[in-house]
C-alpha cells in the first residue's frame, strides 16, 4: 500500500443485492478485527483516504473504501433520484453484507459524512460508532428546504446552486482540470473565493483556478482524478439534485433526529474549513450523546490531505478510546 501508487492498492468490483455494482478497496490485516467503512465526498473518490489506510490496516483494522455510486468505477445512474441518501445507505448495508461485516465503524468526509450520519439513521444496527470529517450531523428536516432559502440563510453554500443546475454539468465536464485546482486548493490560497452564489461558475468558465502552489494535489494526484472523472460529473452532481427527494423520503419513514443513545460519534474538522462553521458543530451536540468534537486549527475542508498523519492518529485514538482497538473480540 503506497499512497503515491494507487494501484498498490487491493481493489474489488462486485454486483450488490440492491442490483449495482461497487467499486471499492479493501484492505485486510492479518487476523479479524474491526472493520472500517470509509465514504468520500465531493468531488472525490476512494482515493481520498489513500493516506489513512495503511496507518489503519498496519494497526489491525480491516478498511474498506468505496467509490460512492456515481464515482470512479462505480455505477453511475444517470436519474437524480438514483442517489437519494436512503438508497446509498441501502448499497452500504449491501456491501457489508456482501463483505461479511455485521457492524462496522463508519467513517465519512463532506458528503460522505452526511450520508455516514443517515446510515446511522436508516441502519442503526449496522454501526459500531460512526466518525464525521468536515461535515457535523444535522437531524432531518421538519420542513423542506429548498437550495436557494438553503443559501439564502448561510451564504457559505451558494454553490450549490450551481451544482443544483444542469448547466453545471457540462460546464464542469469541459473544464475538469482547473475544477479540481479550484475545489482543491490551500485553506491560505486567499485570492481565490467560490462558496458564495455565481462565483464558483464565474471561476470555471474563466478557467482561473487557484495562486502558484494553491492546490493540495501534486499533478500526478489532479491527473488521476481527471482520469477517473471521464466519465462525466452526472453522478457526483446528482447527489446535489435530490434535496427534496431526501426531505420526503424521511419524512415518509418518520426518521429520528438522533443517532442510537449508545453510538460513539467523532466531529473532526478544520478550523479553517468556511463549509463547517463551528456553530454548526455545537448545533450538533444537541443531538449525538456520545460526542467528541477535535477541531484542527489552521486545516481546511481537505482534513485527510491536509493533516494526514493527524486525521490518522486522531481516529486510531478515539477508536481505543471507545474499546474498538483491533483486539476487539466481538462478532463484527
Amino acid at each position: 500500500m503506497d499512497a503515491a501508487d494507487p494501484d498498490s492498492f487491493h481493489h474489488c468490483q462486485a454486483r450488490l443485492s440492491t442490483g449495482r455494482t461497487y467499486h471499492y478497496v479493501d484492505q485486510r490485516p492479518r487476523l479479524d478485527a474491526p472493520t472500517l467503512l470509509c465514504l468520500h465526498g465531493f468531488p472525490d473518490l476512494w482515493y481520498g483516504w489513500r493516506h489513512q489506510i495503511h496507518p489503519w490496516v498496519a494497526r489491525g483494522y480491516r478498511v474498506v473504501a468505496p467509490d460512492m455510486l456515481g464515482y470512479g468505477k462505480t455505477d453511475m445512474p444517470l436519474e437524480a433520484s438514483a442517489y437519494s441518501t436512503k438508497r446509498l445507505c441501502d448499497d452500504l448495508a449491501a456491501l457489508l453484507d456482501l463483505l461479511g461485516v455485521q457492524k462496522a465503524v463508519v467513517i465519512g468526509h463532506d458528503w460522505g459524512s452526511f450520508t455516514a450520519g443517515r446510515f446511522a439513521l436508516w441502519h442503526p444496527d449496522r454501526l459500531l460508532a460512526l466518525a464525521m470529517l468536515s461535515i457535523p450531523y444535522t437531524p432531518p428536516l421538519r420542513h423542506h428546504m429548498p437550495v436557494h432559502e438553503l443559501a439564502q440563510r448561510h451564504p457559505s453554500f451558494g454553490y450549490q446552486i450551481y451544482f443544483n443546475s444542469d448547466d453545471s454539468t457540462t460546464e464542469i465536464e469541459a473544464n475538469l482540470s482547473s475544477f479540481f485546482r479550484i475545489l482543491f486548493k490551500k485553506p491560505d490560497a486567499r485570492n481565490i473565493s467560490w462558496a458564495s452564489t455565481g462565483e464558483l461558475r464565474q471561476l470555471v468558465l474563466s478557467g482561473r483556478a487557484s495562486e502558484p502552489n494553491g492546490c493540495i494535489l501534486n499533478a500526478q494526484e489532479l491527473s488521476y482524478y481527471v482520469s477517473n472523472y471521464q466519465r462525466g460529473m452526472t453522478g457526483p452532481l446528482s447527489y446535489y439534485r435530490t434535496t427534496e427527494l431526501r426531505f420526503q423520503e424521511e419524512k415518509a419513514a418518520s426518521l429520528p433526529s438522533d443517532p442510537r443513545a449508545d453510538l460513539p460519534v467523532l466531529c473532526l474538522f478544520g478550523t479553517a474549513d468556511a463549509t463547517c462553521p463551528p456553530v454548526a458543530v455545537q448545533s450538533s451536540k444537541k443531538f449525538i450523546d456520545r460526542l467528541k468534537v477535535v477541531p484542527l486549527s489552521d486545516v481546511g475542508h481537505w482534513v485527510m490531505l491536509e493533516a494526514p498523519q493527524v486525521v490518522s492518529e486522531v481516529i486510531l485514538q478515539w477508536l481505543e478510546s471507545i474499546d474498538l482497538g483491533p483486539r476487539a473480540t466481538a462478532h463484527l
